[in-house]
């Protein structure tokens, strides 16, 4: 069965699921999306990773890869390889001095593991035909913008209220208490604005 290679485009929260997120994976190169809902925990796993945030304590799948690597264990890819009554099923493609082994997993878990082990995140063929959509470049910027929009409320009020130091003190307090989400949110705002100011 032909494996297409998939690519992390982005997250945003999910209009069907309260509290659920939209992970949107895209065939590398193409214009094809998958859209994977999954759970908070799992968003946070996954956006920590891509920000490369350092958390106080290690989170699950940072103890998973931990383990991983204290044994010798190295994941090579993921693949995406079912999907089920709107369920997507993934396996890890794990090597262990040569011997390679396939471990089931969820899909969100695996691309968090994925993003750890620095290997290939790959979906099926017909999986992409069945799930899949194909995204132009208007609807793109669409998306992107809508998701945008959303990411600049926080709990704190509208990050543009606050001087570029009160959002780093933001940060470094949402970074200690743990709320990654948030913390992904205030580094997004701090960049734009150090991008804007040169």
């Amino acid at each position: 069965m032909k494996k297409i290679r998939l690519e992390i485009i982005g997250m945003s929260y999910s209009q069907s699921q309260s509290g659920a997120y939209a992970l949107i994976l895209g065939v590398v190169g193409g214009k094809r999306r998958l859209p994977i809902i999954i759970g908070g925990f799992e968003a946070q796993a996954i956006a920590i990773e891509l920000e490369k945030m350092k958390p106080t304590r290690p989170l699950t799948h940072d103890l998973f890869k931990n383990f991983a690597i204290h044994f010798g264990i190295n994941i090579k890819e993921v693949i995406i390889n079912k999907f089920e009554e709107g369920i997507f099923f993934s396996q890890l493609i794990c090597d262990l001095d040569g011997v390679e082994s396939t471990i089931d997993s969820r899909t969100s878990d695996a691309v968090a593991l994925a993003i750890r082990f620095n290997c290939p995140i790959y979906a099926y063929e017909n999986i992409l035909e069945e799930a899949g959509i194909v995204m132009d470049d208007d609807e793109e910027e669409s998306v992107e913008g809508k998701v945008e929009q959303k990411g600049e409320t926080t709990l704190h009020g509208r990050f543009e209220d606050y001087l570029l130091e009160e959002l780093e003190e933001m940060l470094k307090k949402a970074v200690d208490d743990e709320n990654y989400e948030e913390a992904s949110k205030i580094r997004d705002e701090i960049r734009k604005r150090k991008g804007t100011t040169g």
